[in-house]
């Protein structure tokens, strides 16, 4: 089997089909959606996939520890039981987002900007802080990842008994927004700021994880490409181009004083194609022997798995 850890990317955000317990009930929002990538991935073998994976994790969250994040405790430890009990052939992490570069405010600084016309752009705030931000990550995703092996050999894995893979992000949202979606509508950003978030802000990011995999001795399948072209907002009146969500409000969270902070956490994150698309191309870096791979869209329309230097 092949197991997934980390945040909502891996989780399944804004994909739906959530699994029944990971929908707000008794706290648990962890949204794990039944199409997440890790079950849209198919390799000889393989015949089953486990996702443990939780909306807002951060690196702390999925190594070994006490800590509780919407109720569920340490990722490794539930991973412990899952290698224990199966045979494990690969273990995928996506994680670092929600650490240090609080990617989720940063989207919510930048939104809060655009509505505000006399508020500067947020990217000229944050184009010198976040290579700091991204720094200060970097340790704290190694450290997740070591948990990861020492769960592993702990429960009888040797290195290169399975294979260990670090993914990175993909950019929800770019410049390329249909007319008369730049607002409210579906991605109220400022064009600098986009321009900023997709060439930079991503790219860094992504940058950052990878040598947060080559120091844990851990593959690394960059996504920092991976969306360009089907972005929110960018296909217009066809949804069906988009693999990412437009702001998206649940009006009913929305009113509940308890769960508001909930509405919009679907928002900006891979849908149910998207993730479609990102297990498609984790299928083929998984069969691969690469190190290193990327995500790129083909001129079949389907995310297919490059060298990172194409």
């Amino acid at each position: 089997m092949i197991v997934a850890l980390g945040d909502s990317t891996m989780s399944g955000e804004g994909a739906g089909n959530y699994e029944p317990g990971t929908r707000g009930e008794n706290g648990d929002w962890c949204h794990r959606s039944m199409v997440a990538e890790i079950h849209e991935t198919a390799l000889p073998g393989i015949t089953r996939t486990i996702n443990l994976a939780c909306s807002g994790a951060t690196a702390e969250d999925v190594a070994l520890g006490s800590r509780l994040h919407n109720t569920e405790g340490s990722q490794s430890r539930q991973l412990a039981a899952v290698a224990k009990q199966y045979h494990v052939s690969a273990v995928v992490v996506a994680v670092g987002a929600n650490d240090d570069p609080r990617f989720a405010d940063t989207l919510n600084q930048c939104l809060q900007a655009s509505l505000h016309s006399n508020a500067p752009d947020c990217s000229t705030q944050l184009v010198a802080d976040w290579p700091q931000r991204v720094s200060r990550m970097i340790p704290k995703v190694v450290h997740a990842l070591r948990d990861v092996r020492t769960t592993m050999d702990k429960a009888g894995y040797p290195d290169g008994s399975y294979s260990l893979v670090l993914q990175g992000y993909a950019t929800p949202v770019g410049p390329d927004v249909y007319p008369g979606l730049q607002s409210l509508a579906g991605c109220p950003f400022r064009t600098p700021d986009l321009v900023w978030m997709r060439n930079t802000a991503v790219v860094q990011l992504n940058a950052g994880l990878r040598q947060a995999a080559e120091q844990a001795g851990a593959r690394f399948l960059d996504l920092s490409r991976a969306g360009i072209g089907h972005e929110a907002c960018s296909g217009g009146n066809n949804f069906a181009a988009e693999w990412f969500t437009r702001l998206t409000i649940d009006w009913l969270l929305f009113q509940d004083n308890q769960n508001y902070g909930h509405s919009t956490q679907e928002s900006f994150h891979p849908n149910d194609r998207g993730h479609a698309q990102i297990g498609h191309c984790l299928s083929e870096f998984l069969a691969a022997r690469d190190t290193v791979g990327a995500c790129l869209p083909g001129a079949d329309g389907t995310l297919h798995l490059v060298s990172p230097a194409s």
